[in-house]
C-alpha cells in the first residue's frame, strides 16, 4: 500500500513538472522588444499622469478664487449642497472646484484612451498582457523593466 502511494506521488510530481516548466517558459518568452514596447507605453502613460497632476496643482495654486487649503476643503464636499452651505462656499469657489474636477476627468479619460490605444496598437494586446503578467512573477524581468523605466525617465527629465 505504501509503495503504491509513493509511486502515485512520484508520478504526480513528474506529471506536474511540465506545468511548472511552461510557467517558466511563458515568463521567459517575453522578448526584449516586447518589454521595451511595454516600458515605452507605460512611460508615456506615467508622463501623461505627471503632466495632468502638475497642471492641476498649478491651476489650484495660482487661482484667484481661493487658497489651496480652501480648495481642498471644498473639493471633499463638492457633491453635498448642505455641507457647501455650511462651509459658506461662494459660487466662484464652487465653479472653480468644478472646473478643476472637469479638467481632471477629461485628462483621466484621455490617459485611459491612450493607455488602451498603446496596449492595442503599439504593444499588441497579447504581448501587453503577457508582459504585464510576467512582471508580477519574474523578478529578473522586473529588474530589467525597472532599468528600462529608469532610462526612459532620464530621457523625460532632459526633454
Amino acid at each position: 500500500m505504501k509503495s503504491t502511494f509513493l509511486t502515485g506521488i512520484f508520478f504526480l510530481t513528474l506529471a506536474s513538472a511540465p506545468l511548472f516548466a511552461q510557467d517558466a517558459q511563458s515568463a521567459a518568452a517575453v522578448t526584449d522588444e516586447e518589454l521595451k514596447k511595454y516600458a515605452v507605453a507605460m512611460d508615456s502613460i506615467n508622463e501623461m499622469q505627471t503632466e495632468l497632476s502638475g497642471e492641476i496643482k498649478t491651476m489650484v495654486k495660482d487661482n484667484q478664487a481661493m487658497p489651496v487649503a480652501r480648495y481642498n476643503e471644498l473639493y471633499k464636499i463638492i457633491g453635498d449642497e448642505t455641507k457647501l452651505l455650511e462651509a459658506q462656499a461662494t459660487t466662484d469657489e464652487i465653479r472653480f472646484v468644478k472646473e478643476v474636477i472637469a479638467l481632471r476627468e477629461q485628462g483621466t479619460a484621455k490617459i485611459k484612451e491612450t493607455y488602451q490605444l498603446l496596449a492595442k496598437d503599439y504593444v499588441g494586446v497579447a504581448s501587453f498582457n503577457k508582459v504585464k503578467k510576467a512582471l508580477t512573477t519574474d523578478e529578473a524581468l522586473k529588474t530589467k523593466y525597472q532599468s528600462m523605466m529608469d532610462e526612459l525617465g532620464k530621457d523625460n527629465a532632459v526633454n
